[in-house]
């Protein structure tokens, strides 16, 4: 979680916002939510578990690039 506000304070693209699985069961079914913590991208990419930074925008990075037909 710390990562992701960190990258939202420092770009106006990016929002985190932190949820208590056991407080919203109804969010953590709707991303199926098994483990802690998940990050989820734009409401369906996701990444899992606590990654160093390098990895961690890495990950988010290639979740959202494009795909191609390859």
């Amino acid at each position: 979680m710390r990562l992701a506000y960190q990258f939202a304070m420092e770009s106006d693209k990016v929002r985190a916002d932190g949820i208590e699985a056991t407080e919203f069961p109804e969010l953590a079914e709707r991303y199926n939510v098994f483990a802690v913590p998940r990050t989820i991208i734009n409401g369906e990419a996701f990444v899992e578990g606590a990654l160093p930074e390098d990895f961690f925008l890495d990950a988010i990075l290639q979740k959202l690039r494009p795909r191609t037909g390859n």
